[in-house]
């Protein structure tokens, strides 16, 4: 099979494997005193140390959850207070749904949110937490955050950034972007599942945590932490930190460059989004019969997020970009750390022969010829 959905979640990366194996030989919690828990907290902290470098914070500003939903509800939750929230239409669903009721910052049709928008609803003074993600999920599209954070802060606004995708895909670095506060997640990361952190700057306001408990992460999340998966988290940023981008990014342009001649419409930005990710839409062809089409030729695909129980429906990301009924016709093709040429060699053909068969116009072509 031919694994191309690495914004769903990467392979994971053999030094995350050892590190998690390492630490599973250890027995302790790293809230006793006695001498496994020691090592415990050791071994914890080692892992707050490693995040805080790779992504721009200070240790004691760095608490892990359980993933990158985790991260964006606890932000939202202890950011919030009593400001109204704006969030960008392209968001992912945990920050929707942990901001519900909000106002829409919208974007134009490459998918980069409007600024302009932004500093006209924060010139009312109201006191405004606005989240805005680093990198889309399901274009890639890169969005102009560092300018974000200028203009919230001029207007003295809180900013939250969901980094989960972008982080290990370009460089990501919380004080550089000037935002209060990032969410990253280990498995995009080619870590495990079940780790994810929640960085804050040295200014954040913090409320109350989202999971009280036994004080654990001073305070802001209760509940003993996974040791073994955060260390494999900590290893998996290491090497992420590491991989050739530009190596995966000329393999996702061949890709790209071959499914356009088959047919199919690249959606988004081509020049400010992430390396591994594109976003093809086949005009009057549905995204699910697209993926299922792909899985014959075992290849593995997504439409949209893969956090939706399963169901294929037409993207909030593309319609909030204004490209109408591709919105439901485009499929999400990422390619993991360890993609290789033979790959991406199997997705050209199997595009090919999906489209082929499945464009009502090259179908027509096909039968006139």
């Amino acid at each position: 099979m031919v694994y191309l959905d690495a914004n769903a979640t990467q392979p994971l990366r053999p030094r995350s494997r050892d590190a998690i194996i390492a630490a599973l030989a250890e027995a302790g919690n790293p809230s006793s005193v006695h001498g496994p828990g020691r090592q415990a907290r050791r071994m914890l902290e080692d892992a707050r140390e490693t995040i805080a470098r790779c992504f721009g914070s200070r240790p004691q500003d760095v608490i892990f959850t359980s993933g990158g939903t985790e991260a964006d509800a606890t932000a939202i939750h202890a950011l919030r207070g009593q400001r109204r929230v704006l969030i960008s239409a392209i968001e992912h669903d945990a920050v929707r749904a942990a901001a519900s009721g909000v106002a829409v910052l919208p974007v134009d049709r490459s998918g980069r949110a409007d600024l302009d928008a932004l500093a006209d609803c924060l010139a009312d003074g109201v006191p405004t937490l606005v989240c805005l993600m680093l990198a889309n999920n399901e274009t890639g599209v890169i969005q102009p955050v560092a300018e974000a954070a200028t203009i919230c802060r001029r207007h003295r606004a809180l900013l939250h950034v969901d980094a989960i995708q972008a982080a290990g895909r370009m460089p990501v670095h919380l004080a550089q972007l000037g935002a209060h506060s990032l969410a990253i997640s280990s498995h995009k990361l080619g870590g495990p599942a079940g780790a994810g952190a929640l960085l804050l700057s040295d200014d954040a306001p913090f409320a109350e945590p989202l999971l009280a408990g036994g004080g654990q992460e001073r305070g802001r999340r209760g509940g003993t932490p996974p040791v073994a998966v955060i260390a494999g988290f900590a290893a998996a940023a290491l090497d992420a930190l590491a991989d050739d981008l530009a190596r995966v990014g000329a393999l996702r342009d061949a890709a790209e460059t071959a499914a356009e001649k088959a047919g199919g419409v690249v959606c988004g930005d081509r020049v400010h989004r992430l390396p591994n990710t594109t976003c093809l839409a086949l005009p009057d062809v549905a995204a699910a019969t697209q993926v299922m089409a792909l899985d014959l030729e075992r290849i593995a695909v997504s439409a949209g997020a893969a956090c939706s129980s399963g169901k294929v429906q037409a993207s909030h990301v593309l319609a909030a970009m204004g490209l109408g009924a591709l919105a439901g016709q485009a499929i999400r093709v990422s390619l993991p750390w360890n993609t290789t040429q033979a790959d991406i060699d199997a997705f050209i053909a199997g595009y090919a022969r999906m489209a082929g068969r499945l464009h009502p116009a090259l179908v027509t072509a096909g039968m006139q010829a």
